[in-house]
């Protein structure tokens, strides 16, 4: 594995002394989170990719879903009791969290925001997600990520 580049998660895992294993890959031939999975040898029902929403009150959610499933937004609305729900444009992620497209992580965001785990999560031992730059995942117990987060699991995705 080549040299890894600690991140803002990595950070905030190692100082809350949370055990956690880093996955990584190399190079840009992924198009999709599927692609990402394969790379790094996982099924891409064990790796989940971090969606962020705003509803029609203005809040904003969080959203994990496995990266081979979409998010079922009127679901998603009903997880946080709100009537709907939407994603956010591509140009507002950076500035709402810190993160940019495809290195978004539920840690470490620029500010706390709800966030819903799909409940396929809880079929895993562990689940990947991204560690907060594009290439790199960190891997942990996804019952870990309620003592991190303001955390709910529900049933999100498309079936």
């Amino acid at each position: 594995m080549a040299k890894v580049t600690k991140t803002n998660v990595m950070r905030i895992l190692t100082q809350l002394k949370i055990p956690y294993t880093i996955h990584q890959y190399l190079g840009d031939d992924v198009r999709s989170g599927a692609d990402v999975a394969e790379k790094m040898g996982v099924s891409p029902t064990q790796m989940f990719k971090t969606l962020v929403t705003q509803a029609k009150s203005g809040e904003h959610y969080v959203f994990m879903v496995p990266v081979q499933f979409e998010l079922d937004l009127k679901k998603a609305a009903q997880a946080v009791d709100e009537k709907s729900v939407a994603m956010i444009k591509e140009k507002e992620l950076f500035p709402l969290t810190g993160y940019v497209h495809g290195g978004c992580s539920p840690i470490g965001m620029k500010k706390e925001f709800q966030t819903v785990l799909d409940e396929s999560a809880l079929e895993y031992s562990s689940i990947l997600f991204s560690a907060g730059k594009k290439g790199y995942s960190v891997q942990l117990a996804p019952d870990i990520l309620e003592n991190i987060l303001p955390l709910k699991i529900a049933d999100i995705i498309f079936k």
